[in-house]
């Protein structure tokens, strides 16, 4: 792709999508985890600024693994605020929260092995710091007025606009934080193939993760407090998209609904004016601010919209509490079986064809409050997530005997099953604990959270 090339209308846009297409030899697995950090001694947010703060952080992290920096600002105030290494990054979240966004890899195993050695490195360099991180799908501890602001211009922009869209809009910026799997697609038939199936079965993933019950040292009444914020997030870009359950959806669909969404921003000179009075589709049509649309601004765009499950280049599965290590490595494995593999993908799909659209948004609110304990229009969620995993498990079995990767990569599943023995989300675990042998603690919780 070329982020400069000018766009004139709709088909420059579908093309977008189309040139990112791939055969199966391919397709590849890219992984995306966010963590919240904490001063032990303290518990509170890391800030930016200072010896013990997240600017501090990201400089040490770039001068032991030789990571590429990425400032913003003047001269005069330069702020590290990512680092890029071989097709990854590491980015600064509003909160402070910070992301490993994974290289596109071709086994489980790899992405697996990216995660384990991030986590160790991050945590070497931080030791004497007295960071905490914190796998937990939002922040145990702190109301969002007791966060701190990252300087980071795209984050200003969102926090004056998001608030009037959403009431919990800056709970889901700075309190928040997920995992996340990006998956390729052979053509647009795939595609839509892979976005209907992940859409539909999105609040399963949901019930499999949720991990956030603890809210301002307190139950939140929900057992992933992540799911619920999102429910109350700017409508127009998030949530679950109708038009992809219909029979002929397609790339034209998806990128209508996104042209028709206020804009966060426009980027000319490595600096952002705030658009949110124009959508994508009346700065097309008419420019703004003396600029025209370029297909960067529309790969930016589609970064700004956030339903359960985004179209950009890649696929990507959206709805999961940030978790403990070994359900980290489980997520991309879970969704894998499911999108690489037409047999699972066609049978996790008609495993939720018959829901309406109001019984899959109750859905999702029931997943928010009970996890795996949720109903389907009737069903168990926990019976339901049963046969999606082991749909996922019968397509990572097929993969393999194609010989499309290094080895079985059923076993990465096994956490998952160890939760389904058990019938409960790690929020719901969670929860026991805090009722039972914690008694309320929250220094027992973070100990219990910690990576």
């Amino acid at each position: 792709m070329n982020p400069e090339q000018s766009v004139s209308g709709l088909p420059d846009l579908l093309d977008y999508f189309r040139e990112a297409e791939k055969p199966v030899s391919d397709f590849r697995i890219g992984t995306e985890h966010e963590k919240i950090v904490i001063h032990g001694d303290t518990r509170a947010r890391v800030p930016y600024a200072g010896e013990r703060g997240i600017g501090a952080l990201l400089e040490r992290i770039a001068a032991r693994d030789g990571w590429e920096r990425v400032y913003e600002g003047d001269e005069g105030d330069r702020r590290l605020i990512a680092l890029l290494k071989d097709r990854a990054s590491i980015s600064l979240e509003p909160g402070g929260q910070i992301e490993l966004s994974g290289a596109p890899l071709a086994t489980i195993r790899e992405t697996c092995r990216e995660f384990t050695r991030h986590v160790d490195l991050v945590k070497e360099v931080s030791h004497d710091m007295g960071i905490v991180w914190l796998a937990l799908g939002a922040d145990p501890v702190h109301e969002v007025a007791e966060i701190p602001r990252m300087p980071k211009a795209r984050y200003d922009i969102m926090r004056r606009y998001l608030p009037g869209q959403g009431s919990l809009a800056l709970d889901m910026m700075h309190s928040t934080a997920t995992v996340q799997a990006n998956f390729d697609y052979a053509s647009e038939a795939d595609m839509a193939s892979k976005l209907r199936a992940a859409m539909a079965c999105s609040p399963l993933s949901s019930a499999l993760f949720a991990n956030s019950p603890i809210l301002a040292g307190k139950e939140s009444g929900f057992v992933s407090r992540r799911v619920e914020i999102w429910r109350h997030m700017d409508p127009d870009r998030c949530g679950l998209l109708p038009f992809v359950f219909e029979a002929d959806f397609g790339y034209e669909d998806y990128a209508r609904w996104a042209l028709d969404i206020p804009m966060f921003f426009l980027i000319r000179d490595h600096r952002y004016r705030q658009a949110t009075e124009v959508t994508f589709r009346q700065f097309l049509e008419n420019g703004f601010q003396g600029e025209s649309a370029t297909l960067g601004d529309w790969d930016v765009h589609l970064t700004t919209l956030f339903p359960e499950v985004r179209l950009k280049r890649v696929i990507e599965v959206r709805g999961s509490d940030a978790v403990p290590p070994g359900l980290i490595c489980a997520l991309p494995a879970l969704w894998k079986g499911i999108l690489y593999d037409d047999q699972a993908c066609a049978a996790a799909w008609q495993l939720m064809e018959g829901l309406s659209l109001p019984e899959r948004e109750a859905l999702l609110a029931d997943v928010a409050r009970r996890g795996l304990a949720a109903e389907a229009a009737g069903r168990p969620v926990l019976e339901l997530a049963r046969a999606f995993v082991e749909t996922s498990a019968e397509g990572l079995r097929r993969i393999a005997e194609r010989g499309e990767t290094d080895a079985d990569e059923r076993s990465f599943l096994d956490p998952i099953r160890d939760l389904l023995d058990r019938g409960k989300s790690p929020g719901e675990i969670i929860l026991d604990s805090w009722r039972g042998e914690w008694q309320g603690d929250v220094d027992r919780l973070i100990e219990a959270s910690r990576y």
